[in-house]
């Protein structure tokens, strides 16, 4: 079976338009949650991480004009087209699948109009195949807060089978009113910036983003540097419409398979960390079921909140960041332990020589993946 490798990424929140943006603010403990006062999202202030309309369309005047399109496709485009720079002409072939991972897309738009074409996510993937020039007919994964890393394990499937040779695949989600209405009647928002994992947290923070990973077949398009993208797994426990398994049963499945089927030990776990009461609970069970409660962890939520179908994109986007640069950034919100399976969770940016990350997710209904990715 042949190797799988990341070859190109970027990812866009609050705190930067690339992943070295990113990476720069948060080793600087900055924060893109803050208090948000918009009546056309919620009648009340709320904490979420929101992306400036203002920033957005300047940076996309460059690529094109920002009228002509959404929130949520300008952050697409704007991403898609960072990770494709100068590789972009090799993909437009039969050869290259792309794959659309959300949750909601241009969910915003039932607002104006409720009929409108660009709702539909076959839609939405579409335009966005046709913006770059890509030939084959789109997938769409939108499987709750694990579509990032479902969308992950696809790609490599297809890749692996002969059947694609290169696989670009794009996470965006943006906030609107109805993804805070919904978390909000659920009432699993935090009061402040979320802090996972920690004895005082009481919810997740929202936040939106886009993510592009861009992976291949052909080690020559990568350079000394090589990331491989290796066993991936997805589970379901079909525990509970929103709530996860109080035994961690579907996580730690997901876990044990990716362990079984890799040929490295896992140094650092990426965790879903929402910074709510039970998930970050079932994830330590997970963690500790699985025999890796000393392994370094830690949740990005802390820095742009929870970007729903975007987030396990993004998020592996800087696990692999700390895997080319030996860095492991500390849980933004995280102070005192608050769960009764110890693990441990990074508190502070730490210089760390690792070889693997692991990262894992949850959702709704009971949805579970895990994925490893390793540097040779």
């Amino acid at each position: 079976m042949r190797n799988v490798y990341l070859v190109a990424d970027n990812i866009i929140t609050p705190l930067g338009f690339t992943t070295g943006e990113n990476a720069r603010s948060m080793i600087d403990g900055k924060t893109g949650i803050r208090l948000i006062t918009d009546e056309t999202l919620a009648p009340e202030p709320f904490y979420a991480s929101i992306i400036s309309n203002r920033v957005l369309d300047e940076r996309f005047s460059d690529e094109n004009d920002p009228s002509k399109f959404t929130r949520f496709e300008k952050l697409a485009i704007l991403s898609l087209r960072n990770a494709l720079s100068g590789i972009d002409d090799y993909l437009k072939n039969q050869r290259t699948l792309f794959i659309l991972s959300t949750t909601k897309g241009n969910i915003d738009l039932l607002r104006e109009n409720p009929v409108d074409d660009r709702l539909f996510l076959w839609n939405t993937a579409r335009l966005l195949k046709d913006y770059f020039g890509l030939v084959n007919k789109p997938v769409i994964v939108s499987d709750a807060c694990i579509s990032g890393v479902q969308a992950i394990i696809t790609a490599v499937r297809f890749i692996e089978s002969g059947l694609y040779d290169h696989a670009i695949i794009n996470g965006t989600d943006i906030i609107s009113e109805f993804v805070l209405s919904g978390f909000n009647s659920f009432k699993s928002l935090s009061n402040g910036p979320c802090r996972p994992f920690d004895k005082t947290r009481d919810g997740l923070s929202l936040g939106e983003g886009s993510g592009t990973i861009i992976l291949t077949s052909d080690s020559t398009l990568c350079g000394n540097n090589k990331i491989v993208v290796g066993p991936g797994f997805s589970t379901n426990d079909a525990n509970h419409i929103s709530g996860p398994s109080r035994t961690g049963e579907g996580l730690f499945l997901a876990i044990s398979r990716v362990l079984k089927h890799s040929v490295r030990p896992v140094d650092y776990i990426s965790a879903h960390g929402t910074a709510t009461l039970y998930n970050d609970e079932m994830e330590s069970v997970a963690i500790t079921r699985a025999g890796l409660q000393d392994v370094p962890v830690n949740s990005f939520k802390g820095y742009w909140g929870h970007t729903l179908g975007a987030a396990g994109i993004i998020e592996s986007v800087m696990g692999v960041h700390s895997l080319k640069n030996n860095i492991l950034f500390r849980t933004a919100g995280f102070k005192e332990p608050g769960v009764t399976n110890p693990i441990n969770v990074i508190d502070k940016v730490l210089g760390k020589d690792i070889g693997s990350c692991l990262k894992i997710a949850s959702g709704f209904g009971g949805c579970n993946a895990a994925a490893l990715f390793y540097r040779i």
